[in-house]
């Protein structure tokens, strides 16, 4: 038997020690539902799945595990389904309050995620990622990093690109670069070899009581490191200096020289070195400056040379739905910033043009503060095209910002959005879609709106 043989055969032994004969009670049948279910079955679990949805809005997830022996509870919960079972895996959108997780409680039953588990079975140190925003332009730029080194790197998380299926390609040897957000990180017991901090502003205070305890859940990555692991933290993010990493820390900075990476002029520099000069950087806008600084001092830290760097920062065009440029139409540039489902992201997207903005807007609110985003708006777009739940507390915080300011419209739908808002654009206008709120009303998730959008689009009539 070749390495290989022997290097699977010890992963499924690992594997089934931890879940073979384990009866266990999935909650939420999407992406990381699926990809755990598919894990626990393959090992030998005797697993039950449980989603609020119907089957019928369930049947790709379903396709997807159909040579398993998961058993379904779908349409609704059952608190009697926690009394059989050794573990609840709960999904990162379950809040702690579910009455499925507080049965478990209730009955002593352990609760977990498919974070944990990943944790449990890797056998490669983990550079996790977490921050109010910036955290997967961070990851993917992290692994291309690697990928330059030519480091045997996996990346994925919350990012979107499950892991647990391939724990068995792992060695000693690999990395795993791995984005987290605060609700797969409020209930970890474990941390990375290297934890990345963004940021921490004010989101998801619909899920999360109150700042503080957002704070908190972020600090998981951080609070069971030992001395000997690295924390990289914002130097300019208030929230972030109250964190107090167990091991060694480095420091990022558009404002002043730190023991990490900074921002000197237009040079980006790394522990007082030249790396790279800011016309080096493709992405635009000086929030992606930071995270090109935090994957910089990130990668310090995991060993990966400043060549390998460089390189990668030269190269690197970004992430789907983040600032991406979908179109050029008569001199009029269509951008994709879907993934602004804060008002705080989606000041950082108009920040980055000096063009003339028209600006798509809108989505679910997350109970956030408008004022400063409002404040930006009036200054910065020409045009505001209001879409979905919130348009009306938008609109309102505009009035409040600027009473004078009339530019305002609401849409119905995403064409209805696109076709208004080209009609106010002018050759050498950029069409902006920076919602500044979930996707949730209208669609599965952001990306699902950023293609939406894309196509209305490409749909434009010529």
């Amino acid at each position: 038997m070749g390495c290989w043989g022997w290097r699977l055969r010890s992963f499924e032994q690992r594997a089934r020690r931890l879940v073979d004969g384990q009866r266990a009670l999935v909650i939420g049948l999407a992406r990381e539902g699926v990809d755990l279910t598919r894990f626990l079955t393959r090992y030998g679990a005797s697993v039950v799945v449980t989603d609020q949805k119907p089957a019928d809005q369930l049947q790709d997830a379903i396709r997807e595990l159909e040579t398993t022996s998961a058993t379904y509870r779908l349409g609704g919960h059952d608190v009697a389904d926690v009394n059989n079972v050794d573990v609840v895996y709960a999904s990162p959108g379950v809040p702690p309050e579910h009455e499925l997780l507080r049965a478990a409680r209730e009955r002593g039953v352990r609760l977990s995620s498919l974070v944990e588990l990943f944790f449990d079975l890797c056998p490669a140190p983990i550079v996790g990622v977490t921050g109010s925003a910036g955290k997967s332009t961070t990851t993917s730029l992290l692994g291309e990093m690697f990928v330059a080194a030519r480091r045997d790197v996996f990346v994925g998380g919350n990012i979107g690109r499950p892991l647990l299926g391939k724990l068995e390609e792992m060695t000693t040897s690999s990395w795993v670069v791995m984005e987290l957000s605060s609700f797969q990180l409020e209930p970890l017991q474990v941390s990375p070899r290297v934890a990345v901090v963004t940021n921490v502003t004010p989101n998801h205070l619909d899920r999360h009581p109150t700042m503080e305890a957002y704070w908190a859940a972020k600090r998981q990555i951080l609070e069971h490191q030992a001395p000997a692991d690295w924390a990289v933290l914002n130097a300019d993010d208030a929230w972030s200096l109250r964190y107090r990493p167990r091991g060694r820390v480095l420091r990022f900075s558009l404002e002043g020289v730190v023991e990490g990476a900074y921002l000197a002029g237009q040079r980006l520099m790394l522990l007082g070195e030249p790396l790279v000069d800011v016309p080096d950087v493709p992405l635009r806008g000086r929030h992606n400056i930071a995270n090109v600084l935090a994957a910089s001092a990130a990668a310090h830290a995991a060993g990966i040379g400043r060549e390998a760097m460089a390189a990668a920062i030269r190269t690197f065009q970004g992430v789907a739905h983040r600032l991406q440029t979908v179109a050029e139409r008569d001199g009029v540039r269509f951008v994709d910033d879907s993934i602004a489902t804060a008002p705080e992201r989606s000041i950082a997207a108009l920040e980055a043009y000096d063009e003339p903005l028209v600006l798509i807007a809108g989505g679910r609110d997350k109970h956030l503060p408008m004022d400063t985003w409002a404040g930006l708006i009036v200054r910065r777009a020409k045009h505001v095209v209001l879409l979905g739940e919130m348009s009306d507390l938008v609109a309102e915080a505009i009035r409040v910002a600027d009473p004078t300011y009339t530019t305002i419209s609401k849409a119905s739908s995403m064409d209805d959005a696109v076709a208004q808002a080209t009609r106010v654009a002018r050759t050498g206008n950029v069409v902006l879609l920076s919602p500044g709120g979930t996707s949730y009303d209208m669609y599965r998730d952001f990306e699902e709106r950023g293609r939406d959008f894309a196509r209305a689009v490409a749909e434009l009539p010529r």
